[in-house]
């Protein structure tokens, strides 16, 4: 009997040293799709993604460069999707964080793989162009658990510039703020010091899902056309937790909602997890590759929802220990293997 499945796919910043070469090795069986992102990257002038992923050294110049970490996160994590077993795993729903939201359209089909890869690393030239900052900041304690006097300290920064900072991201239990420059780094300043490393800035990012994206949201809608998506063959559930169903979702409103309210709005990455978990109930959630970033977000997000009793990091780790982790990571050897054809 299949087990059922949520699918989660990661947005920036998971393409790392650790993670070069990975394409290459975890892919070599795919050589028809990646040659089609080679193709649409070739003809926007782009590196292509094998060699980006087969360069002797990592780079943070040339990796973290935006149209190049989103391809290779792009092609990293649609790749993972096709390796699952779908004799064993029925997938019911899926969703994705920030970029994730690109590599969410092309698994449920709404996007096809070589004009999925033109419009994501379109995007991210739009968009890394944009003005402002991103910083993100933890409102969870040492278990997971939310915190609300971090939570309350977020609030009062945002009220202290208003129209200036601005909520980009909940991302289980850390809050993304973009803004600015100035309102970024004086919230950096502002924000209490945790654990010696937040609120931290995080590098290459401009203010993502802000109002500070319009001028990229409106250019995106005049390149990138309503007949370019289709329905979703799977339901999606986007960043304010609203469910796109395969049979009542319109190109039109879908090209809206991704190329100009998810582009400039705030993202909640946690409602999204949180409405796949209750409306569909899923035995397992999978997340994608690259990396396995997504891990702690996840478990934070399941944590304040005290899925099946859990109610700690502690609970989280010893139920991942069990024989039926509730959370399968492509980015875990021993997990991916029990998602692979």
């Amino acid at each position: 009997m299949k087990k059922t499945a949520v699918l989660v796919c990661p947005g920036r910043g998971t393409y790392n040293k650790s993670e070069l070469g990975s394409i290459q090795r975890l892919h070599n069986d795919k050589a028809a799709t990646l040659q089609q992102f080679d193709q649409a990257r070739t003809a926007l002038g782009l590196a292509k993604v094998s060699e980006l992923d087969q360069q002797p050294h990592y780079s943070s110049r040339v990796h973290q460069q935006a149209e190049n970490a989103a391809g290779l996160i792009f092609a990293a994590g649609v790749l993972d999707y096709q390796s699952i077993d779908v004799e064993k795993y029925d997938i019911v729903a899926i969703t994705g964080n920030s970029m994730g939201w690109y590599t969410a359209l092309c698994c449920a089909g709404s996007w096809q793989p070589k004009a999925a890869m033109q419009h994501v690393s379109h995007m991210a030239r739009l968009t890394a162009n944009a003005a402002g900052a991103q910083c993100i900041y933890p409102v969870v304690n040492a278990e997971w658990q939310p915190d609300a006097a971090k939570q309350q300290a977020v609030r009062a920064v945002l009220a202290k510039y208003p129209g200036e900072l601005f909520p980009s991201i909940q991302f289980g239990g850390y809050a993304v703020l973009a803004g600015t420059e100035a309102a970024v780094h004086a919230a950096v300043q502002q924000l209490p010091k945790v654990d010696d490393r937040f609120p931290m800035i995080l590098p290459g990012h401009a203010g993502f899902h802000s109002p500070l994206m319009q001028e990229a949201a409106q250019q995106a809608l005049l390149d990138i056309p309503s007949q370019a998506f289709n329905r979703p063959q799977q339901p999606l559930i986007d960043g304010c937790g609203h469910i796109w169903q395969p049979f009542s979702t319109t190109a039109e409103a879908l090209q809206r909602y991704t190329l100009d309210r998810q582009v400039q709005g705030h993202f909640d990455f946690s409602l999204a997890l949180e409405v796949a978990m209750k409306e569909f109930a899923p035995d397992h959630v999978i997340l994608l590759g690259p990396g396995s970033g997504l891990g702690g977000a996840v478990a934070q997000t399941l944590i304040r929802l005290n899925w099946q009793g859990i109610d700690s990091k502690q609970d989280f780790v010893q139920q991942q220990a069990s024989n039926q982790p509730l959370v399968l990571s492509m980015a875990i050897p021993e997990q991916r293997a029990l998602l692979l054809l």
